[in-house]
């Protein structure tokens, strides 16, 4: 099979990409309206892209309508955010709070979580996650202006929360009890539970 993207419907280049493009992290994005309301939403294109300072980085596209969504309505207006840690226990309750809600619903009161203030930022932690960070934007990179078309957000994190019982005896999270999912192509997901240890050379 080959496609060339120029000529290639924009849905078909979406499944393909999202399906080639594998294991996916969750960023799990809490926001916050100038009115209050809490958003709460999953991404899978996220990942992590240096230490120092610690940066993060996350896509909401906009809608197959051209349209912005919430999360990035809210960033617009107050540029903070905090990432929750998306595992196994929780991944109805992520998977849920997918649903796109009008802008004066919060999915927390969909998922039946609860959140828990945070101590630089604005938006508030999802309390049952046992990972948050709390991070400011540097920055919104938008990628196109048509349906599905990335708004790259870059994030620096400013503080984070880590539940003693996800970590080893060195102080480091350990994977088999963090317990962390990832999207893959279609509506397949996967666990991070399936491990090997590999030494760099």
């Amino acid at each position: 099979m080959e496609l060339d993207i120029a000529s290639a419907s924009i849905v078909d280049v979406y499944y393909l990409l999202t399906g080639i493009v594998t294991p996916r992290p969750i960023a799990w994005v809490s926001t916050l309206s100038l009115t209050g309301v809490v958003n709460l939403a999953p991404f899978s294109f996220f990942n992590a892209f240096g230490a120092n300072p610690p940066v993060v980085a996350f896509s909401p596209s906009l809608r197959r309508d051209g349209s912005k969504k919430d999360t990035l309505l809210n960033l617009e207006a107050l540029p903070e955010f905090v990432l929750n840690a998306a595992t196994a226990p929780l991944l109805e309750q992520v998977n849920l709070s997918s649903k796109e809600l009008p802008p004066d619903e919060s999915e927390v009161a969909l998922t039946g979580l609860s959140t828990i203030a945070s101590v630089k930022v604005r938006p508030p932690r999802v309390a049952e996650s046992p990972v948050s960070m709390e991070c400011r934007v540097r920055q919104i990179i938008p990628c196109g202006t048509g349906p599905i078309s990335a708004n790259i957000v870059i994030g620096e994190v400013l503080m984070m929360h880590i539940a003693d019982e996800v970590l080893d005896e060195a102080g480091r999270v350990d994977p088999r009890k963090l317990r962390t999912v990832a999207r893959l192509g279609a509506d397949y997901w996967c666990h991070t539970s399936d491990l090997f240890e590999m030494k760099r050379p």
